[in-house]
């Protein structure tokens, strides 16, 4: 009878110690489950944010070219126009000078950050031209509808009404010109997928198709009266 109540003592112990082995179990393995999920801790937001960064900057050899050149096209367009209250402009004339220097300048600023930003070369508002290394020596180079240096020079001669008239015929000159610039971007395989490059051009066609057609009305009043509106 003592050794029955032993062997059942015994089992009774065991059981216990099987029990408590058992009931530990699940803390051991949850440092094993923490390690393991490490890795799927990165964050998603921050990796899509970089893979949409990456697409949405490429950008190509003719959108560097277009952006610079486009600075000395612009920076034209602000000498022409800031000649407007020093020649005796007609109102509407130095209305459209105002908003030519105003826009202008701002792209301008635009232009050479987007160019700083990617750490290419960052042209001067020349309004000579862009400066081009052809055979080892450095030119002065126009970009399309730019004034020559004898149109700039009739302009910077002219007062009042043949002001109003050199400086119109120009201007729609220079428009047509970036007009141009925006088309042969558009027409390079690979270029403007940059997001702000596409933009600006988008800008720069609409807004100067828009102020050629003011412009020719305006010039079609000289013509007809004598004097710009």
């Amino acid at each position: 009878m003592m050794l029955s109540q032993y062997r059942g003592a015994a089992a009774l112990v065991a059981a216990a110690l099987l029990g408590a082995c058992a009931s530990a179990a699940p803390p051991a393995a949850r440092p094993t489950q923490q390690a393991a999920a490490m890795p799927s801790q990165i964050n998603p937001a921050a990796m899509a944010k970089a893979s949409r960064d990456s697409a949405r900057y490429p950008y190509t050899e003719a959108d560097i070219h277009f952006m610079a050149g486009m600075i000395a096209h612009h920076a034209q367009a602000i000498k022409m126009a800031s000649l407007a209250p020093t020649h005796a402009a007609a109102p509407s004339v130095r209305t459209l000078c105002d908003r030519i220097i105003n826009a202008q300048t701002d792209e301008i600023r635009l232009m050479q950050q987007w160019l700083r930003d990617r750490r290419q070369e960052v042209p001067e508002a020349n309004a000579a031209g862009m400066k081009m290394m052809m055979g080892g020596m450095e030119h002065m180079m126009l970009m399309p509808g730019m004034l020559s240096e004898e149109q700039m020079k009739q302009l910077g001669d002219a007062k009042g009404t043949e002001f109003d008239r050199l400086f119109l015929t120009g201007m729609i000159q220079h428009h047509r010109g970036a007009i141009t610039m925006v088309n042969d971007l558009l027409g390079t395989y690979g270029a403007a997928q940059d997001e702000l490059v596409a933009k600006f051009a988008q800008d720069v066609n609409v807004d100067q198709s828009t102020e050629i057609v003011r412009m020719q009305q305006m010039l079609a009043v000289l013509t007809l009266q004598g004097h710009a509106p």
